[in-house]
């Protein structure tokens, strides 16, 4: 990797970035060796590189949510979260909730509720629901809420989203 810089107030500053680095992705359980630009961010990776396109790109900006993706169990923006900061952690997207042909509870209940409207936004509050149910103890609708507060829909308005996340939690205790 070539680095361009320039001296500003005797700081180097990073001007550009030249060539691909090599990196291990540990995605769904699965490890992929990749050539990544040191500036891409994962989002790109999982839709360019190894071709999940479940993982959408809505704003680019952290501000809706359908970028979600799984980081060692924590939701977080892939948009906003270069790959290089991903190496060496667990990566859940979409696809990697089913086991096999089996899909995850919290899959069946948004199906069964209706909680996927147009789906541009489904798989990032799926994953923020996963998240969610995957800690100990029983969100109530208020906390299910503050845990899907990052990820917006423009159809559904959020009800059958929250009734899917808690049958799911009862389902699953």
């Amino acid at each position: 990797m070539k680095m361009q810089g320039a001296q500003i107030s005797g700081k180097a500053r990073v001007i550009g970035l030249e060539g691909t680095v090599k990196i291990e992705l540990n995605i769904n359980g699965e490890i992929y060796p990749l050539d990544v630009e040191p500036r891409w961010s994962l989002l790109k990776v999982l839709r360019d590189l190894v071709g999940l396109k479940g993982t959408k790109k809505g704003c680019d900006q952290a501000s809706c949510g359908s970028c979600t993706v799984l980081l060692n169990g924590l939701p977080i923006y892939s948009c906003i979260t270069l790959a290089l900061d991903a190496m060496g952690k667990d990566i859940i997207t979409i696809e990697g909730l089913s086991q096999g042909d089996k899909i995850d509870p919290i899959q069946e209940s948004f199906a069964r509720h209706g909680a996927a409207q147009c789906g541009f936004c489904t798989p990032g509050m799926i994953l923020s629901a996963k998240a969610l149910l995957n800690k100990a103890g029983r969100p109530d609708e208020n906390e299910i809420a503050e845990a899907l507060a990052g990820n917006l829909c423009r159809c559904t308005g959020y009800s059958s989203i929250i009734k899917a996340t808690l049958e799911t939690l009862h389902r699953l205790r």
